[in-house]
């Protein structure tokens, strides 16, 4: 599996949290392929991104 990197880090999880809900829900909206998992991490520097698999 490969995970696809969201480009924008947040500085809480629930901003990241809010994008990867909107990920999960609206995809076919905003044109994306249908994420098969998304999930919001944590940087080495304490910030949060969501990442996403397609496959």
């Amino acid at each position: 599996m490969q995970w696809v990197y969201w480009v924008k880090l947040y500085d809480s999880k629930f901003q990241a949290g809010v994008l990867a809900k909107r990920m999960e829900e609206d995809w076919w909206i905003y044109g994306y392929e249908c994420p098969s998992e998304v999930e919001v991490f944590k940087s080495k520097k304490g910030r949060f991104g969501v990442r996403y698999s397609i496959y």
